[in-house]
């Protein structure tokens, strides 16, 4: 099953955004060739960009603060395990003291040395990082691997706290609900949200590889529209057949 999830308000879209960014940075990471690197070193610029915009670090801290408050008051309950319960907690306590040890703005140790900055300025124009553009970003592509790891990690090490802390939030959301299975008439589907109960933060729909469409998701706080589309190539027509998907409803 395919899944794919829709963010509910403008926090949750970042904290979706820095995720993916995060999880591509560190696949390139870990790989060897200068290309890898310089995807990894473009992609470091994005996270930089997303965290900046609002203020992430009094988001995160708030988030975890209430996530601690929440899931303290279940120590000693009989139908909790104690000790799942207790790491969690640790956890949000080592993310938390991370992210307010932070100084200024994320990313912002990047912004604050010229050869990056350098790089950064040419990198927003496309191919402009050529050799003949910026030969010092040439010459580090050609340093060994495991000096273009060491600097690619050294950038990265005050972002992790924020890495950790949207983990968290991203991971207890996604668990905060169970998925129920649900039927689109001719691949359309309408489901009218409770306004009186608390309010999702992001919807998940699961699809069946088998069926080659994909959702289509609308939704404000009265009414939730989901339509399936097909996905291949230069088509883009709804499914005119029924279909059972997956809907979750993420709250926290």
């Amino acid at each position: 099953m395919i899944r794919y999830e829709y963010p509910l308000n403008e926090r949750v879209r970042t904290l979706l955004r820095l995720e993916d960014l995060f999880d591509r940075l560190n696949w390139h990471v870990q790989g060897e060739h200068p290309y890898n690197h310089h995807a990894a070193l473009v992609t470091l610029f994005e996270i930089a960009d997303v965290a900046a915009r609002g203020d992430l670090k009094t988001d995160l801290l708030q988030e975890l603060e209430r996530q601690r408050s929440a899931l303290s008051v279940l120590r000693g309950n009989p139908d909790v395990e104690q000790t799942r319960l207790d790491g969690v907690l640790q956890e949000i306590d080592m993310a938390h003291a991370g992210i307010y040890r932070l100084a200024g703005r994320i990313g912002q140790h990047m912004k604050e040395d010229e050869w990056l900055t350098a790089v950064r300025q040419r990198a927003i124009i496309p191919g402009g990082l050529c050799e003949f553009d910026l030969p010092a970003y040439h010459r580090w592509l050609h340093e060994p691997t495991e000096t273009r790891h060491a600097n690619l990690r050294q950038w990265l090490a005050p972002m992790l706290p924020v890495r950790s802390g949207l983990d968290i939030v991203l991971r207890l959301m996604r668990e905060s609900c169970r998925p129920g299975m649900q039927q689109a008439i001719n691949g359309v589907y309408q489901q009218m949200l409770e306004s009186g109960a608390r309010p999702a933060q992001m919807i998940r729909v699961g699809v069946d590889e088998e069926f080659c469409c994909v959702p289509e998701i609308s939704a404000n706080k009265y009414m939730l529209n989901i339509r399936f589309v097909r996905s291949l190539p230069g088509e883009s027509k709804v499914c005119a057949d029924s279909m059972p998907f997956e809907l979750t409803f993420c709250t926290l």
